[in-house]
């Protein structure tokens, strides 16, 4: 298995993760399970979707797969903004968890970059 250090996209999105889940269970708390589970997908589906890039079998795959990545995160910003706008997230968890998601949206958007530069040259 590759080492994958804590700085990493592959680490922040599994991180990312985790609170997803913690998110989902606390939402099912308030009854609301159609969007928990749409936010539980897209959220958790980011770092599943990075692990496949890491050990892709070549550059378009790693690239398609980050950008599928990149396209989840998207998806989980829309439900957070849902679950803000209709009250079932307050200003300080919406914030804290928008800003881990900005986060990996910031770095996939570069990794992205690089990737097809590279391949470009």
């Amino acid at each position: 298995m590759k080492e994958l250090d804590s700085n990493s996209i592959a680490s922040k999105s599994k991180a990312f993760a985790v609170r997803i889940i913690n998110l989902y269970q606390y939402l099912g708390s308030k009854r609301i399970y159609a969007l928990a589970e749409q936010v539980l997908r897209s959220g958790t589906s980011i770092g599943a979707n990075v692990r496949e890039a890491v050990y892709g079998y070549s550059k378009s795959d790693f690239t398609f797969k980050m950008t599928t990545a990149l396209k989840e995160a998207s998806e989980t910003q829309y439900w957070l903004e849902l679950l803000h706008e209709t009250g079932y997230l307050n200003d300080k968890q919406f914030e804290s968890m928008t800003g881990d998601c900005n986060e990996i949206v910031k770095l996939l958007t570069s990794i992205i970059k690089t990737s097809k530069n590279s391949a470009q040259n």
